[in-house]
């Protein structure tokens, strides 16, 4: 039976050149499938039209646009996702969407394997191959990079034996990886963890410095999902982008960082998300305001857990899919306004409003109409600082 081989397609050097490679190491054919998930930069069809003048016998182009906001973005607003309590999940959510269009076109096209251009160094590797073994087991993978120690000097060479145009430039010592939910960057000179990064790092974000006028926005939420910007609806994708636009022309959502990858080391990566930080900043003050105190401390714990299984690439284990079950749970009366001020860098929450609030002024307030009976208070306090004030009695007598 002849190969063939469905490949993850990004249009640029690496697997371009993977294209004719896999053909000459399976004997096979190759189906490039590219996924829009909103990245920007190279018109769609300029990419599917590469893979197919680099030999490729189908290329396939997805516009998974909305569906990565409604299925993947959404999902990581609701649960606050933020891997070390920073990271956006950037990559971490785009390689099951992009999973599971690889294994429909291996089902539609007759693949018998799927590759990606992953090295044996990332997460992404797994991410893609624990995604593949769970949705379909009986297709083989092959990744370049790792299997056949691809490196991209060997690309290069590999594409003027075979007088493969190229038109991406090599020099770039870094490595990119873009979404609509943000942008990651690593390698070069950002290995050395004492250098900054240099303005030419960033895409997505402009110089906190620059001093343009703070922008006050509000986001408003419906169960968890954000349904408007000032009033004026929006679909998910919209509300990403139009806050990418916001958010990084007031070079909010910048991030630098050294991450534990799930190999084992510990990489530096520098993140752009405006969009995403904005979105989770907000639906994080909107929670504060509506989940009652002992429900949103085990959220906090269920978020942080959610957020590395999916960096872990297990986004569709079960566990997971229990997580989820119990993020949804808590989202019924996650309703209302956010307003946040967008400036130099920074997010500022300055005014939370809410039909299903808990927040109680008539408790809350110190002024004349308070109705918290502090008389209950005294009896309280001695009670729950019983327990320790017994155990330090005991610990003074001991000594």
């Amino acid at each position: 039976m002849t190969a063939r081989v469905v490949l993850a397609y990004s249009g640029g050097l690496d697997t371009t050149v993977a294209i004719p490679y896999l053909s000459k190491m399976t004997g096979g054919e190759v189906v490039a499938v590219s996924l829009d998930l909103g990245q920007g930069g190279e018109d769609m069809e300029s990419v599917r039209q590469r893979a197919l003048d680099s030999g490729a016998v189908e290329s396939i182009v997805v516009d998974a646009r909305d569906e990565f906001a409604e299925e993947y973005c959404l999902p990581t607003i609701k649960a606050n996702g933020m891997y070390m309590k920073q990271y956006p999940l950037v990559s971490a959510i785009s390689r099951p969407l992009i999973v599971k269009h690889l294994i429909k076109a291996a089902e539609e096209h007759g693949g018998t394997h799927v590759s990606h251009g992953c090295t044996g160094k990332g997460n992404d590797q797994v991410r893609f191959e624990v995604g593949f073994r769970n949705l379909n087991p009986n297709l083989e993978i092959i990744a370049p990079a790792r299997d056949y120690a691809w490196t991209r000097d060997k690309a290069i060479a590999f594409a003027e034996e075979i007088d493969l145009p190229i038109e991406q430039s090599a020099s770039s010592p870094f490595s990119v990886d873009q979404n609509v939910w943000g942008r990651a960057v690593e390698a070069g000179y950002l290995e050395d963890l004492w250098n900054a990064p240099t303005k030419d790092i960033y895409s997505y974000t402009e110089d906190p410095a620059m001093g343009n006028a703070p922008d006050e926005v509000i986001i408003s939420f419906e169960a968890g999902k954000p349904v408007a910007i000032d009033g004026r609806k929006v679909t998910v994708l919209e509300a990403i982008e139009e806050l990418n636009r916001r958010g990084g022309a007031q070079g909010v959502g910048r991030l630098d960082m050294v991450e534990d990858r799930l190999v084992g080391i510990k990489s530096r990566e520098i993140y752009e998300a405006p969009g995403a930080m904005i979105l989770i900043k907000a639906h994080e003050a909107l929670e504060d305001v509506t989940l009652e105190r002992e429900l949103a401390r085990y959220k906090r714990l269920v978020d942080a857990r959610w957020s590395e299984e999916v960096y872990d690439g297990l986004w569709f284990g079960p566990l997971k899919r229990s997580l989820d079950a119990f993020v949804d749970s808590t989202q019924e009366y996650v309703t209302g306004d956010i307003r946040l001020v967008l400036n130099a860098g920074s997010i500022t929450v300055n005014g939370r409003r809410s039909n299903t609030s808990l927040y109680d002024f008539n408790l809350a307030t110190y002024d004349t109409g308070d109705t918290f009976d502090q008389t209950m208070a005294k009896g309280f306090v001695q009670l729950h600082g019983l327990s320790s004030e017994i155990a330090n009695k005991r610990d003074r007598e001991a000594n």
